[in-house]
């Protein structure tokens, strides 16, 4: 399949992510009619409507939510390339950071700005790596990286940098007849329903009183967190990560129980050796801050 226009495919990313045409608008320095028609171009080219348009309100349908997920990591890694292809500075000043996707593209990427503003000698490489691989640091060229899991390796100096935690969210319209926990087991879910298990139990639920509809099932908590904005169900997700969308509305916790892995959290881990390069101690004191005004244990 030929691809349609990169302008109307950046216009859609900006707008399926705000889910406003005005905010898309301004962050690409375009008029708010100049996005419209973009998106309507790509509607045009994929024979598919990717919004629904309603007074005050714009949301996806189940074509734009299938195809926003794919398109924000692609845009990621276009920007990782381009970032890694332009680097004027010296080897020893570029930092490479790989991370867990849902950590880079939720929680690293809005803050990475900050960095760079306390260290403009340090030019970042970011690469949304699959968990399995992400602390393979050194087959991927990676000065750092952002795991999850129990800490560290051979070799690796681990510093933990928050739990792993889960409450569900979802769009507050869903919640009309909610008023105890059990009942989110009659809105459509957006993860398997063992992965509610343990939310369950901490919510103090030990039998719900019917099995739920899986409404999709999502590999990456970033996705189903969009189709939970989009309107499509409730996801279980970390509230760190979707701190703007919990800001703004577009997503509500219905329950405050939070679950909170036992075992997991997330790591920043790097070789030993490395411990004493500036530029991963610029960036491991920074995360803490950033994480905490406390020192991390």
């Amino acid at each position: 399949m030929r691809l349609p226009p990169l302008g109307s495919i950046r216009a859609f990313e900006a707008a399926a992510r705000h889910l406003s045409f005005t905010k898309a608008a301004a962050e690409l320095g375009m008029t708010q009619a100049a996005v419209s028609w973009q998106i309507k171009t790509l509607e045009s080219h994929l024979g598919q409507k990717l919004f629904l348009r309603q007074p005050r309100r714009l949301t996806l349908t189940s074509v734009g939510s299938a195809l926003a997920p794919g398109i924000a990591d692609a845009f990621l890694r276009l920007q990782a390339a381009f970032a890694a292809a332009t680097l004027t500075a010296t080897a020893s000043a570029v930092l490479s950071i790989s991370a867990v996707p849902t950590f880079a593209n939720n929680w690293l990427v809005p803050r990475l700005g900050r960095f760079q503003l306390a260290h403009p000698g340090v030019a970042v490489r970011l690469d949304a790596v699959d968990a399995a691989d992400v602390g393979d640091l050194e087959r991927r060229g990676s000065d750092v990286a952002i795991r999850v899991g129990t800490g560290g390796g051979p070799g690796l100096v681990a510093h933990r940098i928050m739990p792993v935690e889960l409450t569900p969210c979802c769009r507050p319209e869903l919640l009309a007849n909610v008023r105890v926990p059990d009942d989110l087991m009659t809105l459509p879910l957006l993860q398997p329903y063992e992965m509610w298990l343990p939310w369950l139990a901490a919510a103090g639920i030990a039998a719900p009183r019917q099995r739920p509809t899986i409404a999709a099932t999502f590999p990456r908590q970033h996705m189903a967190g969009r189709a939970a904005i989009a309107g499509q169900g409730v996801a279980l997700l970390n509230p760190a990560f979707f701190d703007i969308p919990l800001g703004d509305g577009r997503l509500v916790r219905p329950f405050e129980t939070v679950w909170r892995d036992p075992v997991r959290a997330y790591w920043l881990v790097y070789p030993a050796e490395a411990g004493s390069e500036q530029k991963i101690v610029a960036f491991r004191d920074w995360l803490a801050a950033e994480v905490s005004p406390t020192p991390q244990p």
